[in-house]
């Protein structure tokens, strides 16, 4: 089965496997679980923070982060794309009790001259900005430069705010960007990023940041129910996706890359192969528009044991994945030349 639909999809390796196995471990909430304590250990060493707090998922440590660092009935900026809007259920009104206010930001860049006219101070109107949320990679696929990130954290220190920063996939930026992880998360204040999103690693992602921001999420961890307990045996996947996986993000960029080149001759089909950053290809087919046809592109690709999401307003994405190697990205294209290629010449699937 050749599964195109996330990242989020690819299962443990054998070496993860057999880590998972052998674990030694304890009880984390007592801190006494060697194996978690080494990759909190790593994920801070590489991301060049004092600290890290391992938690159950991308969604948790951003909204933990948000948690730790804005008071009740303050106001988080952040992009009107970005994950933490689209993608985690409203939780920021949910757990840390505090107004998003979203800003446009095209490609996932937030501008200096958007943000100073939102940033705000209490008033008997308005909340005062807690937090500023940046993304690398974004969730759309795209990666935002060092100098767009530095302008962000330039505007934050003028009125004294914290940025986070979803790093999410923060190794596909730095495979992209050709810099060292640590790079840019040096410009945050606290960074998240998953193991589990095309690493390989089945459960887990990190917030790092400043030791005493660390301990105070690890206290409010505990509040949310991510207090894991003999969570070695998922720590240990981790370690290996941090030290086996991240040097290898480049492969899966590459056959994106790919993707997105030969699609793109298809006739009726549109993609933008130099907007393809890192391993996720998005491209158009506006027959797809129509609910049918998409169902049925679908359907078609299931019966060749390709599995893809539904289009949104006819947009495809495909992400590639350790688990997609050359001889699987073969029969993606030969299956798309021969469903969109047919219905471009009005033959039905």
């Amino acid at each position: 089965m050749i599964d195109l639909r996330s990242d989020t999809v690819t299962k443990p390796t054998d070496a993860m496997r057999k880590a998972m196995a052998d674990a030694e471990v304890g009880d984390d909430v007592y801190r006494d679980d060697p194996t978690v304590n080494n990759l909190e250990k790593l994920g801070a060493e590489l991301t060049g923070k004092e600290a890290a707090v391992f938690v159950p998922s991308g969604t948790f440590g951003n909204q933990l982060a948000l948690f730790t660092w804005c008071k009740r009935g303050t106001e988080v900026i952040l992009g009107e794309e970005c994950h933490i809007i689209q993608h985690e259920a409203a939780a920021a009104s949910v757990i840390a009790g505090v107004q998003t206010r979203p800003v446009p930001a095209q490609d996932g860049v937030l501008r200096p001259e958007a943000l100073r006219q939102r940033v705000r101070k209490a008033d008997l109107h308005a909340p005062a900005t807690s937090l500023i949320c940046q993304e690398n990679a974004h969730s759309l696929g795209r990666v935002v430069s060092l100098a767009d990130m530095s302008a962000v954290r330039a505007v934050a220190h003028e009125w004294g705010i914290p940025v986070h920063l979803d790093g999410a996939r923060l190794f596909n930026a730095a495979a992209a960007l050709k810099v060292e992880a640590r790079e840019i998360a040096a410009l945050a204040d606290s960074v998240m990023f998953c193991l589990s999103k095309g690493l390989c690693a089945p459960v887990g992602s990190l917030l790092a940041g400043k030791r005493d921001f660390v301990e105070a999420a690890r206290y409010k961890r505990k509040i949310m129910g991510g207090g894991m307990r003999q969570a070695g045996i998922l720590a240990a996947a981790g370690i290996i996706a941090l030290q086996k996986q991240t040097g290898r993000l480049a492969e899966d960029h590459e056959r994106a890359k790919r993707l997105a080149r030969e699609l793109g001759v298809i006739p009726g089909v549109v993609t933008k192969p130099k907007e393809v950053d890192i391993n996720m290809v998005f491209f158009s087919f506006p027959p797809a528009r129509d609910t049918g046809v998409a169902g049925g592109i679908v359907d078609f690709f299931a019966k060749r044991n390709i599995v893809i999401s539904p289009p949104e307003h006819g947009v495809f994405r495909f992400v590639t994945h350790y688990w997609i190697g050359d001889r699987e990205t073969d029969a993606v294209l030969d299956a798309s030349r021969e469903a969109f290629g047919n219905l471009f010449k009005g033959t039905s699937l």
